[in-house]
């Protein structure tokens, strides 16, 4: 498998050749980013050819998900909207010469954090604090998936994703969440592990891929839809 990278225009498109027998095109919420998986044997001049004939769906595309909704950067001051597995939270901040704590009480998240504390670091506790509500949320989805699809997953990391809410490693067996999605309504973590866990059986986005998301997870474009409608992060995103 190799990877190489075309431009049509101003617009960047990856190139990933395959032992695969058709094209596929790709193009990624939230960013607009574009990937072609193409048969090993095709010519770098074909597959750009095959894009061109492609660029109207894909700017279209790129639109919706540049129309996307967009978070408010976050302040992290007294009331500030944050959201957790979907649902609406008031932020309240106190300070403590004491560890910083997080907590949700009452439709609040209560944030304690030590005198003096900036804006950068209340950030991090925040990121901090999501990236374990994934990582206690996921593992129960993890081992069920698992036993269905009869798969195996040797690590799980959990960071902070730009481009993408969740990505596969086949070959190590390892797959990588987007701390954003303890944000989102709990079923949208589900279909981005199983849809991630499919591709331990399927690499690539293909028919065979699809079908196996149709057989197990019928409801996983109306999960992707879902996701895809939510506001995203507030970031100035490159496309």
């Amino acid at each position: 498998m190799s990877s190489q990278q075309i431009q049509l225009g101003e617009m960047p498109v990856e190139v990933v050749r395959k032992d695969i027998k058709n094209v596929h095109l790709s193009v990624h919420p939230p960013t607009g980013r574009v990937t072609i998986a193409a048969p090993a044997h095709m010519s770098l001049d074909s597959i750009r050819v095959f894009a061109i004939t492609k660029l109207g769906w894909i700017r279209q595309q790129q639109k919706k998900m540049r129309e996307q909704e967009r978070e408010a950067p976050r302040e992290f001051l007294e009331r500030e909207s944050h959201y957790v597995w979907g649902k609406r939270h008031l932020l309240h901040v106190t300070e403590a010469d004491a560890p910083p704590v997080i907590q949700l009480r009452h439709k609040r998240m209560l944030l304690q954090v030590r005198p003096g504390t900036a804006r950068e670091k209340c950030q991090e506790l925040v990121e901090d604090w999501y990236r374990h509500q994934i990582r206690e949320a996921v593992s129960p989805i993890i081992e069920r998936w698992e036993k269905r699809l009869a798969v195996k997953v040797d690590r799980i990391f959990v960071q902070r994703m730009k481009t993408k809410w969740g990505s596969c490693n086949p070959s190590s067996r390892s797959i990588r969440l987007n701390t954003d999605l303890a944000k989102k309504p709990p079923e949208c973590l589900e279909y981005i592990v199983i849809h991630e866990l499919m591709h331990l059986l399927e690499p690539t986005h293909n028919a065979r891929f699809q079908a196996l998301m149709d057989q197990h997870f019928p409801q996983w474009r109306s999960h992707r839809e879902t996701l895809n409608r939510l506001p995203v992060r507030h970031e100035s995103w490159g496309y």
